[in-house]
């Protein structure tokens, strides 16, 4: 049924609704740039900002590999951990203009449209090629950058047998086509995107179909369709986004996180909130309380870093540094409070890591003593 869906659609609303929200933020500040927790806030829909942040890693992927010298050992240890401490370095000093970000953004949205349409063809592009065999532990890295319907590509993993060696393309892409033909009831996320896709810039799903029109601005209920091509982006179509904090110009709220926008169709699962509010243990006198912290950026040790990164938010660098940045811009306890147990601990699902949620609200308690 994927093939019943076109491509190249995906590439054209991708473009357009890249220079919608492009124009809506940087029109206002056309000198602005975007650093690393803007791209992660830029749109409501976390699987194309995470799939912006992919190609970055593509890019640097691609320029490491280009340094290669007959006078020097690339290979050695040593140097690949300097590399590999060079890559978090840059992962905190994100500069993105205009004419820079715009692509990766297009690019972005038809990727994760692609996810919807056909996946087959699509975790072929972003999970399975590569220079070499791709083992076990390799897709399931690669997996952090895919958010919809990431229990579905989990399972995909989880199917695979073990091997030392890897796997070729060919054979992921073989195991996958089966995978996906018994799994496919329970993989048919096209319409919740486009719908959330469309709260951006109109979109449906016969927009997108080999057969369907071609997309354009959608009229107003009642009006008579244009005879002639309308603009690429319409202009009152969708409710302007707010822009994302930038280098240059000062960051408004953070847009509404996408599970709120979803709240609706999903079921009200237990959050981590209660449970840590259940079992909060009573304040401690003043005189016992740790050393009052100014930020916890400065406050968070190297070793706990590396612990909050890797148990709490998957491995994502970036991710820890967005959270801890808006975090240390929350004016109250009882705000950063709920930014952890509410938002932070839904979207990476803290459930089962009560210890380090606990660690990061002592130090939040520290900030506000």
């Amino acid at each position: 049924m994927n093939d019943k869906y076109s491509s190249a659609k995906c590439a054209q609303y991708g473009r357009r609704l890249a220079a919608r929200l492009c124009g809506q933020h940087f029109g206002p500040q056309p000198a602005a740039t975007l650093d690393g927790p803007a791209l992660l806030r830029f749109t409501p829909v976390r699987q194309v900002n995470l799939l912006v942040v992919r190609q970055l890693l593509a890019q640097w992927q691609a320029e490491a590999a280009r340094l290669r010298s007959p006078y020097f050992d690339f290979d050695a240890a040593p140097v690949q951990g300097a590399l590999a401490q060079l890559m978090n370095t840059l992962s905190r000093h994100i500069r993105l203009d205009r004419a820079a970000f715009e692509p990766l953004l297009a690019q972005a949205t038809a990727e994760a449209l692609g996810l919807a349409i056909d996946p087959v063809g699509t975790a072929q592009r972003l999970l399975f090629d590569g220079p070499g065999p791709t083992t076990g532990a390799g897709l399931r890295d690669s997996l952090r950058y895919i958010d919809l319907d990431k229990a579905f590509f989990q399972g995909f993993a989880d199917s695979l047998p073990a091997s030392e060696e890897g796997f070729t393309p060919d054979f992921l892409r073989h195991r996958f086509e089966l995978y996906h033909a018994a799994h496919y009831n329970a993989h048919q996320p096209v319409q919740r995107l486009v719908e959330t896709l469309s709260a951006l810039l109109p979109l449906t799903t016969a927009d997108l179909l080999e057969d369907g029109p071609v997309a354009a601005p959608h009229p107003a209920p009642g009006a008579p369709g244009p005879s002639a091509p309308a603009p690429p982006a319409p202009v009152a179509a969708a409710p302007v986004i707010p822009p994302p904090p930038t280098t240059t110009a000062e960051a408004p709220a953070p847009a509404v996180p996408l599970y709120e926008k979803l709240k609706a169709s999903q079921g009200d699962a237990q959050p981590l909130a209660e449970t840590l509010r259940a079992n909060a243990a009573p304040a401690r006198a003043p005189e016992h309380t740790a050393p009052k912290v100014e930020t916890l950026r400065a406050a968070i040790s190297i070793n706990q870093r590396f612990s909050f990164i890797n148990e709490l938010f998957n491995g994502e660098n970036m991710e820890y540094h967005a959270a801890i940045q808006h975090l240390d811009s929350l004016p109250t306890a009882e705000q950063a409070r709920t930014y952890v147990t509410d938002d932070l601990s839904r979207r990476y699902d803290w459930a089962r890591k009560e210890e380090h949620v606990g660690k990061l609200l002592k130090l939040i308690e520290r900030k506000f003593a």
